[in-house]
């Protein structure tokens, strides 16, 4: 697997196709100062600023990062904690070869909005026993793509959404390290 990755912050997420094994050709970022390029140099990974700065139309920025997907020969993509839709051009490009990685048991809690903390203060505020993480493939809507794999984790009676978060959180690199590992064997047969 040639695993190019979109993020929009730290980049916490790459650490899964680190663990994973693939072959990391490239990280885009929509936020200049995120810390996804620091963490893309100790990595020795190419790193590029796509964002709506370096290209105003959103047309021309979804087939800047779909070029520089091309350009870096990535067979896949991976969105790791990307805040931003992806045009038209590179979901068609990458079709059914995009993954995402959500922060609670979809189709639950999911959607325009539900990102990062707000996840699990819904999770809390809805009375529910159990929250997870769902490794889904990305279609042209938030967070409703096929899921490929859950993970369960439990909501325990005295948690904040800050105690949640930590826990999911915890377990997120290890699970979607996991699935990506699964899916490389998978498409490389």
């Amino acid at each position: 697997m040639k695993l190019g990755v979109l993020t929009s912050h730290g980049g916490s997420l790459i650490q899964s196709a680190v663990i994973a094994g693939v072959d990391l050709k490239v990280i885009i970022c929509n936020n200049r100062n995120a810390n996804a390029f620091h963490r893309a140099m100790e990595l020795d990974v190419p790193a590029v600023h796509l964002s709506n700065t370096t290209h105003p139309d959103a047309d021309a920025l979804d087939q800047a990062i779909n070029d520089t997907l091309q350009r870096h020969g990535c067979d896949f993509v991976l969105l790791a904690g990307y805040m931003k839709r992806l045009g038209s051009t590179t979901l068609a490009a990458y079709s059914g070869r995009i993954i995402n990685s959500h922060p609670s048991l979809l189709p639950k809690f999911g959607g325009k909005g539900f990102y990062g903390r707000r996840v699990h203060e819904a999770v809390i505020n809805a009375g529910e026993t159990e929250s997870g993480i769902t490794i889904h493939f990305v279609d042209g809507e938030y967070d409703t793509g096929k899921i490929i794999q859950q993970l369960t984790v439990p909501v325990y009676p005295n948690d904040s959404a800050e105690t949640l978060e930590a826990r999911v959180k915890e377990k997120e690199v290890p699970f979607l390290a996991r699935v990506i590992a699964e899916l490389n064997q998978t498409f490389a047969t």
